[in-house]
């Protein structure tokens, strides 16, 4: 029914329409509109770099198959952590919950915030420190989320049509106004078949960050009203939606400034507009820009704190943040904790180092969420209203692509894959304490 609330206290509020919201809002913030001149500077024809977007959108379908069929089975509160916990325990679950709050979720919003705030200064041209304006924007989403799931879905779905239509708008107005380059048709590249795998591997990993994200909507299974239904149509049409839309992004940038413009392009979103409307052009798509980060940024604060809150009700994690406000019915204190988290890391001026740990550790986990259709398969292998097809191969498919991207981030950033990597086993003595806390006094 309609707002009933769900075991944990949590009101099922969101809908169809809502959950692909989620997913979309949750894989496109503002990286699509630099991460292309990041892949041509890997890779340099027009073919390489369209093709890596198109293997990236193809693993992100994998993905959504893999993840769509867990949902269905697995329809619970905090989404890829349940998959984890109830495939191979507590630890790897809540070193997920560990990560997403200290490097994924957190380091990713931060960067976000500071990056809309930068737009913002340049579109009102008002003199606030950057700090101030992120940490601003990070509240206001903190307050919008604690009144509620309806008022935070709300919000996200609105920001996430405009996201739509900004992007719509810069590939069509560089399609239609901006000349062709005239290196838009480049000679097959003369290096070494290794030399490509390489480079191609190196490319993936700006791919694969900006594609990553669709798991995030499953953290709110439990708010949605119908979760077997609408989350399972939400993750494959939400991941084909981006594919489509992050091709077209990449085809009009290479189309409008050609392989090797593109690779010296700091701003390629900026200069395509710039090239196809002028000064007014790189306005639009900074308001475009803005937009979109704003967008992200609600998504996570909708999304994340649900994680937390499931750590909590597994005795994993402060009691407090499992506690549902009875008026709102929305996890109130981990709401604040996602905030809090995301302006520390803001103010402190460290979400680029973060930022660079992401890919790895996020690609791990996964991974490891793919081989857990393996566990429940074997458990279980009538069960489910939906199944992934292809599998086991697209499930396999999959977690290989997964393994490759970590060994391909970990080799062109073997520092800060480390780091990453660091973070991540700091939470197994946090997990052993929050365990033998949890457990009950004989």
């Amino acid at each position: 029914m309609s707002g009933e609330p769900s075991s944990h206290g949590l009101a099922r509020r969101l809908g169809s329409f809502d959950a692909t919201m989620l997913v979309m809002g949750g894989i496109i913030g503002s990286g699509i509109f630099v991460n292309p001149a990041e892949v041509a500077r890997h890779v340099d024809t027009p073919g390489l770099i369209i093709g890596v977007w198109l293997l990236g959108g193809v693993i992100a379908m994998a993905g959504a198959l893999v993840y769509a069929e867990l949902a269905d089975r697995r329809p619970y509160v905090g989404g890829q952590y349940a998959y984890l916990r109830d495939a191979f325990g507590p630890k790897p679950a809540f070193l997920y919950g560990w990560s997403l709050l200290l490097v994924i979720q957190s380091g990713g919003m931060a960067a976000v915030a500071i990056t809309f705030a930068r737009y913002f200064g340049e579109l009102t041209a008002l003199a606030l420190p950057e700090n101030v304006v992120a940490v601003a924007v990070l509240l206001l989403l903190m307050a919008i989320n604690c009144l509620g799931v309806r008022a935070g879905g709300t919000v996200q779905s609105g920001l996430m049509m405009l996201k739509i239509a900004a992007i719509a708008f810069l590939v069509l107005a560089g399609w239609w106004f901006a000349p062709a380059n005239p290196d838009y048709v480049a000679p097959p590249p003369s290096t070494s078949s290794a030399g490509m795998v390489a480079a191609f591997g190196a490319a993936m990993t700006p791919v694969m960050f900006s594609y990553g994200g669709w798991q995030t909507a499953s953290f709110v299974a439990a708010e949605m009203r119908d979760p077997r239904r609408d989350l399972v149509r939400a993750l494959l049409w939400g991941v084909a939606g981006v594919v489509i839309l992050y091709t077209a992004v990449a085809f009009v940038c290479v189309y409008a400034l050609g392989p090797s413009g593109l690779g010296n392009s700091a701003a390629p979103a900026a200069d395509v507009m710039r090239l196809a409307l002028g000064s007014k052009g790189a306005t639009l798509i900074a308001l475009g820009i803005a937009i979109s980060a704003l967008g992200f940024l609600s998504q996570g604060m909708l999304t994340a704190p649900r994680v937390y809150f499931a750590m909590a009700e597994d005795k994993l994690f402060f009691r407090k943040i499992a506690e549902v406000s009875a008026a709102t019915r929305v996890p109130v204190m981990a709401i604040l904790l996602q905030g809090a988290a995301s302006i520390a890391i803001a103010l402190s001026g460290t979400y680029g180092q973060i930022l660079s740990y992401v890919t790895s550790v996020d690609f791990i986990f996964f991974g490891l969420t793919g081989v857990a259709l393996f566990v429940f398969r074997r458990r279980d292998p009538e069960g489910g209203g939906f199944r992934a097809p292809g599998h086991p191969f697209i499930t396999g498919f999959f977690v290989l692509a997964c393994m490759l991207i970590v060994i391909a981030t970990v080799a062109s950033n073997p520092r800060n894959s480390l780091i990453g990597f660091a973070i991540l086993a700091a939470g197994i003595p946090a997990c052993l304490y929050w365990q033998r806390k949890g457990r009950p006094t004989p």
